[in-house]
């Protein structure tokens, strides 16, 4: 998942990964150079979604202004780290 808008030094990685955790999804999230957050996303259908949603909003300081969602096959990660 690419992220686009106003997605960094807003606390978006922080949040993502909370939100996976609460979601119980796999994966990791980073800041890119050119300003978007790319995270992997891994789970059940339902948890994935759930996590999507979050993103989709961010935290109360960031603005998404696009999400691209790109379906990949599992990698098998385990637990959610901040890239």
């Amino acid at each position: 998942m690419l992220v686009t808008g106003r997605v960094q030094n807003v606390w978006f990685r922080a949040s993502t990964a909370k939100a996976a955790a609460r979601a119980g999804v796999d994966g990791w999230v980073r800041n890119l150079p050119d300003g978007r957050v790319e995270a992997v996303l891994e789970g059940t259908r339902a948890a994935v979604d759930e996590a999507i949603e979050f993103c989709s909003r961010g935290p109360e300081l960031a603005r998404v202004d696009h999400i691209e969602v790109i379906e990949e096959s599992p990698e098998g990660l385990a637990g959610f780290k901040i890239r």
